[in-house]
């Protein structure tokens, strides 16, 4: 009896010692926190490539017509803004898209869209729809971020250039084009 225990808690122990073995071995960085003997790495992870910019004084759309290029000459903010825009600029349109309280989702609306961009830029910490984006910032136009809104659209042009859901295709995407801006209330964050 004490035979069959003993050889029961040897197949334990050399489980629990393969276990450990086969862990340290899959997990490299959890072998060197603990004391065991992992290599090092042979060279670092490359760095994220630098965020394109342009010398123009206004954002331009990039070659395949997806992204903008932000200009150099342009505060950090609204660089951001742009960057963040360009992370959508291929999602469908859809009602209420965009409006989560983390600002992801797999479609946007206008002003889920607009929320985004000014969300990456810092000047917003929640999804506004179009009626709210009404009393947003400061009145009148920007000089790099204008908000147009009313009650049943916004859009936002970022550095002279325009992001809207409306046009062909739907959802949110750059436009080089201007819009009439009747009917629409201007806006912007201060300073911008």
């Amino acid at each position: 009896m004490q035979s069959k225990r003993r050889n029961r808690w040897f197949r334990l122990a050399a489980l629990f010692t393969g276990a450990v073995i086969a862990l340290l071995a899959v997990s490299p960085a959890f072998a060197h926190e603990t004391g065991g003997a992992a290599p090092l790495p042979t060279s670092l992870p490359p760095a994220p490539a630098p965020l394109q910019t342009t010398t123009l004084p206004s954002a331009q759309l990039s070659p395949d017509g997806r992204t903008a290029i932000a200009p150099v000459s342009a505060p950090d903010e609204v660089k951001s803004a742009i960057y963040a825009a360009n992370q959508i600029t291929r999602k469908p349109y859809r009602y209420g898209g965009g409006h989560r309280r983390n600002f992801q989702d797999n479609a946007y609306d206008c002003s889920g869209s607009v929320s985004y961009a000014l969300h990456g830029g810092g000047f917003l910490k929640r999804p506004f729809d179009s009626s709210s984006l009404m009393g947003w910032g400061d009145s009148g136009p920007g000089q790099w971020i204008t908000v147009y809104t009313n009650r049943g659209h916004a859009y936002v042009v970022l550095a002279a250039l325009r992001l809207d859901t409306s046009g062909s295709p739907s959802g949110p995407r750059w436009r080089r084009g201007a819009r009439a801006s009747t009917g629409f209330t201007a806006r912007h964050p201060a300073g911008f």
